[in-house]
């Protein structure tokens, strides 16, 4: 029998699952049969209540919510590629619709937004030091649209935007997320991601010390430190890292979660913790990796938090 979660019942914290683990959104080798069936019954069966949305998903409402429904799990969120550090607050309203009326028709309360503008052609596969950065005169006018546009997904969709920190796009260092939050309003949320934090070269908790009250969804994300290493030695690409296995699920790395059990155990923070890892399903097998996921942050996340509040 799977342990419940030591929070589900004393607070509105849940945790999910990303099917990352089983199938890769970019790299079609990584889990190219896996069906969506084997995704959702271990997911289900390793205690999760949630998952993320996965290309291997139907993307027609009534049959997402049904097949979710048939294994007890609910739609946690949807990555979105956005492009509003070259286009128009117009333009991207009508490129998300879709996506967000599945993610509202679904149960979802919260849209990861990922900036895929001013990205180098082909950025996931060259080196990670060609990055392109936005320049200082341009942030003002891209919070502004960011701001803009989450307050449209919020009025026309009722979703709440997570904007994610991520390698290789514009807010990657711990500077370019604050340049982030401090061009943004209230509607821009912050998707805390423990492991790209650390791939980043910061410490995810000044995320939370700085922008605790901003914090709308969480990734839980582990790093293998010598592979990183590694690829920072090589100037390996981001796919690069993935297949080498820089990235894993939280307790087989060497990113510190007690700061998120602080956070967790002030109360405040309602929403998901998700488990996320772009690995080679052959190299870990998912159903076996994700119930080991579930165990470590139970008892070394939850627990704790539980513990201290």
């Amino acid at each position: 029998m799977v342990e419940q979660s030591p929070l589900s019942a004393t607070s509105s914290v849940r945790l999910g699952v990303s099917p990352l683990s089983w199938v890769n959104e970019v790299l079609d080798d990584l889990g190219k049969d896996t069906m969506a069936e084997t995704c959702l019954t271990q997911a289900a069966a390793a205690g999760y209540a949630g998952v993320e949305l996965s290309r291997i998903f139907p993307k027609e409402p009534a049959a997402l919510k049904g097949l979710l429904g048939g294994h007890g799990l609910g739609l946690v969120s949807g990555w979105h590629s956005g492009f509003l550090a070259d286009r128009t607050v117009e333009e991207e309203i009508a490129a998300v619709r879709e996506h967000a009326s599945l993610l509202k028709a679904c149960g979802a309360s919260i849209m990861v937004y990922g900036e895929c503008g001013r990205m180098p052609e082909n950025a996931l596969d060259i080196g990670m030091s060609n990055r392109l950065r936005l320049g200082a005169d341009e942030w003002t006018a891209y919070g502004e649209r960011l701001t803009r546009f989450a307050q449209a997904l919020h009025d026309e969709f009722g979703l709440g935007m997570a904007y994610h920190h991520h390698l290789m796009m514009v807010a990657e260092t711990l500077d370019e997320v604050r340049a982030v939050m401090s061009a943004t309003g209230p509607a821009v949320g912050l998707l805390l991601d423990t492991g790209h934090a650390f791939a980043a070269g910061y410490d995810y908790a000044a995320l939370i010390k700085e922008f605790g009250p901003r914090i709308n969804h969480i990734h839980l994300k582990d790093v293998r430190e010598q592979i990183l290493a590694d690829v920072r030695t090589g100037d390996l690409s981001f796919n690069d890292a993935v297949r080498a296995g820089m990235f894993t699920v939280p307790g087989d790395g060497a990113v510190d979660y007690g700061p998120l059990a602080g956070f967790l155990s002030e109360g405040t923070y309602s929403g998901w913790l998700v488990v996320e890892a772009e690995q080679d399903p052959q190299k870990a097998p998912p159903a076996e990796t994700v119930a080991r996921a579930y165990r470590f942050v139970t008892e070394n996340i939850l627990k704790p938090a539980l513990a201290r509040a």
